[in-house]
């Protein structure tokens, strides 16, 4: 008998199924690894934004004559 078959007569109903980080969370170790990702990427694009309204309210708009910033 395979690793393969023998895994699958011991787990049953539950072979194929991902584990979740905790048992009394219900949360795939997958889904855990898209929730970084995700936040990850929302946090580079926070600070992309962050540093372009710098540049625009602290350079642009001052030699623009929008406002005047000392």
């Amino acid at each position: 008998m395979g690793e393969a078959k023998r895994r699958k007569s011991v787990l049953g109903e539950k072979y194929g199924e991902q584990p979740y980080i905790y048992p009394w969370l219900p949360i795939t170790k997958t889904q855990s690894e898209q929730f970084i990702k995700w936040t990850t990427t929302g946090a580079w694009t926070g600070i992309v934004l962050l540093a372009v309204i710098w540049v625009t309210i602290r350079v642009v708009g001052p030699g623009l004559g929008w406002w005047h910033v000392d």
